[in-house]
């Protein structure tokens, strides 16, 4: 492969660099091989981007050299002028930053050539950043705990809203865990609202199961136990978007599951089940379609607790 070239997306003129630059040393996966992931994957993904601010994980020089990797919430001055921002407050300390909005293939492949192995949107959409269109978990293993035990965590979490009617998807973290979405996408919700909720199931389950679960952020006591993160329902935090590739030593994206799946996971105890690396999952969404789908249309109330 041509270690540079130019071309048109769209429509959008882009010169793509360093194509043979290896950014995941174990495995050999490149540059080149990413953004050919990111260009594939785009008509799925882009969904879940649109109109979000978007912060950008960039890994320039490989995922296992993380002194030059870094989080870029501002969008790089040397975007090209198609390139959508949204300016949104990112808190007391930082104020009003211009974040990138990726809202179709070229801004993708554009973020790709940054080497943006991972992209992170608001959970809200930036003409209102207060009004989260999903209520999530963030289900954290800590060793000896592993994914199938975040599976029996997330089962539980199905059933708990499904008690109310209220239904919920899973999907791998790409990384050690799994994220619950409970898509909302209703005018009278905010974070005022979603974060006490979800931290108010996360104490549940911890109450039900203290051995397996845990609801408060200490580090120490985390050991053989899932952490429901509930945190991430605020304005400020960020969620690893849907087919998002990781900064782990193979390719591993987060993708979206089956509760069958997850369920075979939890009695099998096998985790390597629901470990899907970049080829994987464009193989599943040829054959699935988007199983995140309903997480952008479904309009749903939080329960009454």
């Amino acid at each position: 492969m041509a270690t540079s070239r130019q071309v048109e997306v769209e429509g959008r003129e882009l010169k793509l660099t360093n194509l043979d630059k290896v950014l995941y040393p174990k495995s050999g996966f490149t540059k080149g091989e990413m953004i050919d992931y990111y260009a594939k994957v785009a008509p799925v993904m882009v969904p879940h981007l649109s109109a979000r601010a978007v912060t950008l994980r960039r890994f320039p020089e490989g995922v296992e050299d993380t002194s030059s990797a870094f989080f870029e919430k501002r969008c790089p001055k040397h975007r090209p002028k198609w390139v959508k921002t949204a300016s949104v407050d990112a808190g007391p300390h930082a104020g009003k930053i211009d974040f990138c909005v990726c809202d179709g293939l070229p801004t993708l492949v554009w973020m790709a050539q940054l080497a943006t192995v991972e992209l992170h949107p608001s959970l809200a959409k930036a003409r209102a950043p207060k009004r989260p269109t999903v209520l999530v978990f963030d289900l954290d293993p800590g060793p000896p705990a592993d994914v199938v035990d975040c599976c029996r965590v997330a089962l539980r979490l199905r059933d708990l809203f499904g008690h109310f009617g209220v239904q919920c998807f899973a999907k791998t973290s790409g990384s050690k865990g799994m994220q619950v979405y409970v898509p909302l996408n209703s005018k009278k919700v905010n974070y005022d609202l979603t974060k006490p909720f979800a931290k108010a199931i996360a104490q549940l389950l911890e109450k039900q199961t203290p051995d397996l679960v845990l609801s408060k952020m200490k580090k120490v006591e985390r050991e053989g136990k899932v952490f429901v993160d509930w945190s991430q329902n605020h304005q400020s935090k960020t969620t690893v978007a849907v087919y998002s590739l990781r900064a782990r030593e193979r390719p591993t994206a987060s993708t979206p599951v089956t509760w069958d799946e997850v369920a075979a996971a939890a009695d099998s105890g096998d985790g390597k089940t629901l470990v899907f690396e970049a080829d994987a999952v464009l193989d599943r969404v040829e054959k699935h379609g988007d199983l995140f789908a309903p997480v952008l249309e479904l309009e749903q109330e939080l329960p009454e607790l």
